[in-house]
């Protein structure tokens, strides 16, 4: 039986990846997307998430259009270094350029709680984006997460931020939402930071190939992850020439095949009152608090695994 997942994207490039390499795997069943502020505003994400499914011919996906500001409001100011690096990685030229589709007329959060009360089967929840209708949905109905069998969520960093030098992105942006996240007593929490992103890096020599199998989703694939490395090599490059992380799409893969990611089971902590750390995720290795671990982290990844199964979804995909 195919898992069954539902995705929480705010679309920019790497949640096209993931959204494609979800709806084309043979192994996988995306029941929605449900959208949510983050890489660009939610309108934006909303009409990038219907671009991608309608661009592989999956507009019976449906979009649920979530929440457009935190959970709970950020009370430390930073120099906004999203707003300054954020468009060079997720370009408001999306090259995705048309739909046909059009968002669902329930919201987000209130989708997600129905749904998942009324589930008959275990959902897979994948959140690639910060967690604010996750952590609204909690709110809403604390059972629910007894209907998620494995939550598997893009975010955070142990050693480095992207964000601050402290923060990871989708944990910065709304650190309460993830703090509701990490104490609901999901009986699975798989964590993907950057630490194990950062490691499974895509080449141009590999998009390359990509665009050759003629796919329209292998083709768009590489035409975003292009725009990505473009950016990378600009504002934060990765040690490997015109290569760049694709984030989002590593939580896919880790469902198709758990071996690509190394997988350790951690307690983790979200900073939400420090000047300095706010929004830091603090993974606790050496396990000082004396606490039971509530994660499994991935601290590292195969990043020829993961280029092998993009490429075999993204070109081979039903």
């Amino acid at each position: 039986m195919n898992r069954r997942l539902i995705l929480d994207v705010d679309t920019g490039t790497d949640d096209a990846i993931a959204i494609m390499m979800a709806g084309l795997s043979p192994d996988l069943d995306l029941i929605a997307c449900t959208t949510v502020w983050g890489n660009h505003d939610v309108d934006t994400t909303t009409e990038n998430t219907l671009r991608v499914l309608d661009h592989i011919d999956h507009s019976d996906v449906p979009v649920y259009r979530g929440l457009g500001k935190p959970y709970a409001p950020i009370p430390f100011l930073f120099p906004d270094y999203a707003d300054s690096d954020r468009t060079i990685v997720h370009p408001h030229d999306f090259p995705i350029a048309s739909r046909t589709s059009d968002v669902r007329a329930t919201p987000a959060v209130e989708w997600l709680v129905e749904t998942l009360r009324a589930a008959t089967e275990r959902v897979t929840l994948v959140p690639v984006a910060p967690l604010t209708n996750i952590a609204a949905a909690i709110t809403l109905d604390p059972r629910i997460v007894d209907a998620v069998d494995e939550v598997v969520l893009m975010g955070g960093a142990h050693a480095l931020g992207n964000v601050t030098p402290a923060a990871e992105a989708n944990i910065w942006h709304d650190p309460v939402a993830a703090d509701v996240v990490f104490q609901a007593g999901f009986e699975r929490l798989v964590l993907v930071p950057l630490d194990a992103t950062h490691e499974a890096i895509v080449s141009l020599d590999q998009t390359r190939a990509l665009r050759a199998t003629g796919t329209p989703a292998a083709v768009a694939a590489a035409a975003i992850i292009e725009q990505r490395i473009t950016g990378y090599n600009e504002i934060l490059p990765t040690g490997a020439a015109d290569t760049a992380p694709v984030h989002d799409a590593l939580c896919i893969a880790y469902l198709l095949d758990p071996a690509v990611l190394d997988v350790a089971p951690y307690r983790v902590q979200i900073d939400t009152v420090s000047p300095l750390s706010f929004g830091k995720t603090i993974v606790d290795v050496d396990n000082r608090a004396r606490s039971a671990a509530n994660c499994h982290v991935a601290l590292g990844a195969d990043a020829t695994l993961f280029n092998d199964l993009m490429f075999r979804t993204l070109s081979e995909g039903r």
